[in-house]
């Protein structure tokens, strides 16, 4: 079905960094999880991976991935009510915001086609597959869900960053920014809604540890907000402090 291969760190949930978009892949055969985590990371893409439909539940609220590659048939839980309790979580923090999901099924008959759309899915793909087609697939519903454009352009409400341009713009504004300031807005923006730690954007965003000097990030942190969030004109605020762990770009609240 793919070719490649990839190492599952410890513990139920792995990812990786690299790319745009965060899938979270949920397989309980491993040579498949695997293989497909390794083809998507190919690709492009950040990947995160789950083996059964309980995992994938508790990998949604910790991870938030953009999208989520679901097999059906899974040994607890069932692709199907996977998506349906996904649907149900109104308590997460994030759940104004629709995690699309496309259903990996070896079944082809239009009903089990059916029950998989009805209880949330946005797409399907039968088994076996193509790997371009699944990669077209999930490009096509990252698209409708809003997120990275194929240019590469990231759009985080009015918030806008075309990296090919080197330009930001926020409700059709120009933001200008050093290049300092749009390589870190560049970070929080592909990592939206995630909260990263000061230790995470010193080594993404300078590339080295800068003496362990972690208040370099504060300072900068403090220079975004004052372009992007301070203001009326500006619109809701996007930057977030999460007190102990490090800062989150998050979408407003759907009004």
């Amino acid at each position: 079905m793919v070719s490649g291969g990839a190492q599952t760190a410890g513990g139920a949930v792995s990812g990786a960094q690299g790319g745009e978009a965060f899938l979270l892949v949920v397989d309980d055969e491993p040579n498949i999880r695997e293989l497909l985590a390794a083809s998507l990371r190919f690709s492009g893409f950040r990947v995160a991976s789950a083996a059964t439909g309980e995992e994938a539940l508790a990998a949604v609220a910790t991870e938030r991935p953009d999208l989520v590659v679901l097999d059906v048939m899974l040994p607890d839980l069932d692709g199907f009510t996977v998506v349906e309790r996904l649907r149900e979580q109104t308590q997460w923090p994030h759940a104004a915001e629709h995690v699309p999901v496309l259903l990996l099924t070896a079944k082809d008959g239009t009903g089990d086609k059916v029950q998989g759309l009805a209880a949330g899915a946005d797409d399907y793909v039968t088994k076996p597959f193509s790997l371009e087609e699944l990669i077209a697939r999930i490009r096509a519903i990252l698209r409708r869900a809003g997120g990275p454009a194929e240019d590469g352009r990231l759009v985080v409400a009015d918030l806008t960053l075309d990296p090919l341009a080197h330009e930001v713009t926020r409700a059709e504004r120009p933001v200008a920014l050093s290049p300092t300031e749009f390589k870190l807005l560049h970070y929080l923006m592909a990592n939206v809604g995630r909260v990263v730690s000061k230790a995470q954007i010193l080594d993404h965003v300078w590339a080295y540890d800068f003496g362990g000097d972690l208040s370099i990030v504060e300072s900068y942190i403090s220079y975004l907000r004052r372009k992007l969030d301070s203001g009326p004109a500006h619109g809701p605020k996007l930057i977030h402090t999460v007190r102990g762990i490090g800062y989150a770009l998050r979408r407003p609240p759907q009004g």
